[in-house]
Parts: structure tokens; C-alpha cells; sequence
């Protein structure tokens, strides 16, 4: 039995796996408290997480657990400490704290070029380096009892029992900390001395330790359960695609969704990725740069559904996105505050202030985003949908309408990044994916072009 443990911005999960299939899953909400700065609730989820473990049957029978994790986060501990429950120097940042803006000028003046790290400037603190930057100059004397710097995956490995490590997909993923042309941690890290706190760099698939024998006893995870590395939520999606035997060769884009619409293409150009906002390089478990492109595509989401008055449970149906189209309601960016390839445009609500259906609106909104991140991209070749749009089906319909001229396919279940990063334990680089995708029909809805380019001719029109 597998257990895997996925912290997302939004929702936490804990999941069991056996041979390869999920047979329980557990979630609850999560969002940042209150405190000297806008922090991540850690005490609530570890002790959801022990009570999770200790009421479910499947625990005694767990072999191997690993973390998966949203990106942008870092723990500062003080392993002196003995106590790992209180070992945090300082609370874990939330990267939307804009609080880090006080320090944007001197840190533009301090961070690498983006040939250096492949990595944008982005807003609040979802470049790591500048969370750093600011908890260094804000709490000098607390920085200073730093012994470990803690992505956030393997933070939560050590508080189970694991040692201390560090881990690729977490570095390489716009945090200006890592250089990934050269495999080596950035200037910024050098200059400002912070190398020598990020531990052993571990692969996502090594085991780090096993459970301690307090949090056994606590949860009754055997103490023989091993810890692996971990992996940052969107690359273990992107796993299962990169160990297509079929897909080694050639072009692809994995498009996963959730809070965050991550495209990731396989063998792209990373010299194309400057030009175009929110582009960047991620890199895979192997340490090799990965084209990508984002929006908070379900943030955004949501966010227009209840502007319009919209129920984001439901979905629309064909019939309220045709009368959409045909009407040109629309809303343009920007939903996510400063984010995607049109950050910090003004947004613009061009149909009526309650129309009959908004989730259709939304849906619209988000299929031509998909489309834009992917001509940023200058993306070819198969396209795969994972994630929450799944649930969506006319939304990954309207994605092949646009892009007729691309085969793109849904995966088959909704926990890819759940099965990515169980597939850690025991991970061989041979391995063969436990992934399944079946084609997604395009939608043929009349006058979508027409809808198209009015769309993108509402947004140059107004910034």
C-alpha cells in the first residue's frame, strides 16, 4: 500500500494507492491564517493529517509515502531544535503575501536574468527568491538561527521523520534560485549565501528516512513506512506523460489544472519563452528545463462564475454556451491579479450583469486562455488535459475545436498528480507510465472563431 500526501493552494489530500489504482481519498480545504503576515495553516493540516491517518483502516498496511506540493513555499527550521512540531524559525510565507512589494526594487536589482534561470519576475512572492530576500531583511535575527531551508514537499517529509533534503522539481519551478541550464543553484543563492542552508540535493524517487515512532504511534503508520523525496505537484502530473515510451521522442503539452492551468511542453524551445509574459522553465525529476506556461485557470474560474452570480459546481450545457457565443457575452482579463498572459490587464464584463449562464462564460474564458498559453508556446503535437477540468467536459471539447489542427487527448482519471507521485515509490526511469487517455471530441459550435477574435479584439482594445 501507497500513501500519498498532496498539499494544493486550495485543497489538501490524502490518498491511498494499491497496485496502481486509488482505493481511498480524504481532503479538506486549505487556505493561509492571519499572523505577523498572511502564513500557511501548518498545525491545522498536520493535525488533520494525524487524525486522517489514524482513523483510516488502510494506514497499518502503508509501505511507502511520498508529498506532493504546491510550488512557491519554503519552511526556515532551526534543526537544533528538537522538537520538529516547533522547529519553524519563522511561518511558511504565503506566496500571495503582497506585503513583499516593499522590497521589489532592490530585489529586481538583485536577481538573476531570466537567461540565467529561465525564471520570470512574477507578482507577491512566487519567486521564492524574493520571499527569501524579504524574511532575511525583516527578520534578521530570526534568518539568522536558520539551519535548513525547507522546500515545501520535503518540509513535510522531515516532519514525518525524514531527513533534511532538497529536490529539483521544487527549485526549478520560478523561484530565481536555480540555475537549470548548468544544474547548479543561481548567483542569488551565491551572493546572498543561502546555498550552504539547502541540504543534499535527493531525486524525487530516493527514500529520505521512515516515520518516527511518535507519529506511528499517533497515526499507526508502521515505523518501517519509508519517506521518499517528494515532487512538486505539477511535474508529478507531468511524470506520467514523460514516461510514455511513445512520447520520448517527440513534441507534447501537458496542460494540468487546478488553481493553476500549468502547460508543460515536452522538448520545446526555451530560447521562444522571454517573450511572452508567464512563460518560464520548469524542470522534470530529471533535472532537464521544461517549457512551460500558466494561468490561475481555476481560480479565474470560479472568480467569474461569482462575479456573474454563477454556481461553479454546475456545468453548462451545450446549449448555454451556443447562446453565449451567439450573443458575444464576454469577459476578458485579468481574474487572477497580475497573473497569466495578461496580468494586470483591466477586466471587462461585456454581457449582461446576470446572464442566464456564466458558468458558460467562464468556460469560454478558459478554453481560449488554454489556447493562448499554447500558441505562447508556439506549442505542436498532441495536447493532454489532467486535472480539474476534466470535470469539464465541454470545456476540453471546446480546447480541440480550437485547436483543430492537434489531436488532444483527456487522461482517463482525475488523480494524475496523485498517481505521478505514488509512481515515485519504487520509481525506475524505465518504468512504464500508469497512464491511460482516451480522445476528446471536439465541439462544433457555430460561430467560435467569430467569438474568438471579438474576444481578442475586446482586449487589445483596453488595457
Amino acid at each position: 500500500m501507497k500513501a500519498v500526501l498532496d498539499i494544493g493552494k486550495t485543497h489538501i489530500k490524502l490518498l491511498f494507492v494499491k497496485e496502481e489504482q486509488q482505493v481511498a481519498s480524504f481532503s479538506c480545504k486549505n487556505a493561509p491564517i492571519a499572523g505577523q503576515y498572511p502564513q500557511a495553516d501548518v498545525n491545522s493540516i498536520w493535525e488533520w493529517l494525524i487524525e486522517t491517518l489514524h482513523s483510516c483502516t488502510y494506514t497499518k498496511q502503508v509501505e511507502g509515502l511520498v508529498i506532493t506540493t504546491h510550488g512557491a513555499t519554503v519552511a526556515l527550521i532551526d534543526e537544533r531544535e528538537k522538537n520538529r512540531q516547533s522547529a519553524l524559525v519563522v511561518p511558511v510565507l504565503d506566496y500571495e503575501y503582497d506585503g513583499l512589494d516593499e522590497v521589489s526594487a532592490d530585489y529586481e536589482e538583485a536577481r538573476p536574468d531570466f537567461q540565467e534561470t529561465l525564471s520570470p519576475s512574477l507578482p507577491a512572492g512566487l519567486n521564492l527568491g524574493r520571499q527569501l530576500f524579504w524574511l532575511e531583511r525583516s527578520y534578521p535575527t530570526e534568518f539568522a538561527k536558520v539551519t535548513s531551508i525547507l522546500l515545501y514537499p520535503q518540509y513535510w517529509a522531515w516532519r514525518l521523520g525524514a531527513n533534511v533534503s532538497s529536490e529539483v522539481t521544487s527549485l526549478g519551478c520560478h523561484t530565481d534560485l536555480w540555475d537549470p541550464i548548468k544544474r547548479e543553484y543561481s548567483s542569488i543563492c551565491k551572493t546572498n549565501d543561502w546555498t550552504k542552508l539547502f541540504p543534499p540535493i535527493k531525486s524525487a524517487w530516493d527514500c529520505i528516512g521512515e516515520i518516527r515512532p511518535e507519529v506511528s504511534q499517533a497515526t499507526t503508520l508502521p515505523t518501517s513506512c519509508k519517506i521518499y523525496c517528494g515532487i512538486h505537484d505539477s511535474n508529478a502530473s507531468y511524470l506520467r506523460y514523460l514516461n510514455l515510451s511513445s512520447n520520448h521522442e517527440q513534441e507534447f503539452t501537458v496542460i494540468s489544472t487546478g488553481t493553476w492551468t500549468i502547460l508543460m511542453q515536452a522538448n520545446g524551445q526555451v530560447s521562444h519563452l522571454q517573450s511572452k509574459p508567464d512563460t518560464l522553465a520548469n524542470v522534470d525529476i530529471n533535472g532537464d528545463p521544461v517549457c512551460c506556461a500558466r494561468f490561475m485557470g481555476g481560480r479565474e474560474y470560479e472568480k467569474i462564475c461569482t462575479t456573474l452570480g454563477g454556481n461553479i459546481k454546475m456545468n453548462p450545457t451545450e446549449s448555454d454556451i451556443q447562446r453565449t457565443i451567439d450573443n458575444l457575452w464576454m469577459v476578458t482579463p485579468d481574474f487572477s491579479n497580475g497573473n497569466g498572459p495578461f496580468g494586470n490587464y483591466t477586466p471587462q464584463l461585456l454581457c449582461p450583469k446576470t446572464p442566464p449562464a456564466p458558468q458558460a462564460i467562464a468556460t469560454l474564458y478558459c478554453a481560449m486562455m488554454i489556447s493562448q498559453r499554447l500558441d505562447d508556446l508556439q506549442a505542436q503535437g498532441s495536447i493532454y488535459i489532467e486535472g480539474a477540468f476534466l470535470k469539464n467536459p465541454l470545456l476540453c471539447g471546446l480546447v480541440a475545436q480550437i485547436r483543430a489542427g492537434q489531436s488532444v487527448f483527456a487522461s482517463t482519471d482525475d488523480t494524475g498528480t496523485v498517481l505521478g507521485a505514488a509512481s515515485l515509490i519504487n520509481y525506475q526511469n524505465e518504468n512504464e507510465s500508469n497512464l491511460e487517455v482516451s480522445p476528446v471530441t471536439k465541439t462544433d459550435f457555430v460561430g467560435l472563431e467569430r467569438y474568438v477574435d471579438a474576444w481578442f479584439k475586446a482586449i487589445n482594445r483596453k488595457k
